[in-house]
């Protein structure tokens, strides 16, 4: 692996990005920096209340997100990241770090079934596991079609991409993933 390496993992909504960036890091012993851990530090200390505050929480998580990944990449240290990237939005920023610190990423880009997803959206909005601020019950019309898809675009920057189809997570093949995110 190399010494300075960004991992990022990306998709849509409920595509399991989160468990395999923790597996990930896990298994490479690097440090994880998820948006959604951001926002929900950022819930506990200021509150949540509605959609419009869940956007402006979302948008602070971002800024948040991109200076520590800024700073990890500043001390020349690899490191995960897990977040719904969209290649319109993120390309740009990660792209101007990349030219700035002159680091190796391997995007690990999460996939399933649209209908699947949907399901999984559903279900975590409504088990009460995920952090009430994110009120995702309320924004299911928000994100239907982009779950109907089932994937994200690669990001626009140097890179090898992985790709992972987690419609079974029983069918994932771990070791798999992480030979692949570490071939050099």
């Amino acid at each position: 692996m190399s010494q300075n390496l960004l991992i990022i993992v990306s998709g849509p909504p409920g595509a399991g990005k989160t468990t395999l960036a923790r597996r990930i890091a896990k298994e490479l012993g690097l440090p994880l920096f998820a948006r959604d851990d951001i926002k929900e530090l950022l819930f506990d200390t200021l509150g949540w209340s509605d959609r419009q505050w869940s956007r402006k929480l979302g948008l602070a998580s971002w800024k948040l997100l991109y200076h520590l990944l800024e700073e990890m990449l500043k001390a020349n240290q690899s490191l995960v990241v897990e977040s719904n990237f969209r290649k319109e939005l993120a390309s740009q920023e990660l792209s101007a770090l990349q030219d700035k610190y002159r680091f190796e990423t391997v995007q690990v880009l999460c996939r399933a079934d649209g209908e699947v997803l949907l399901e999984r959206f559903k279900q975590r909005a409504e088990s009460g596991e995920r952090h009430p601020g994110h009120v995702d019950r309320l924004n299911y019309d928000e994100f239907e079609a982009a779950l109907h898809q089932g994937d994200w675009d690669a990001l626009e920057i140097n890179g090898r991409v992985v790709t992972v189809d987690t419609t079974d997570f029983e069918a994932v093949d771990w070791g798999h993933i992480i030979s692949d995110v570490t071939e050099e």
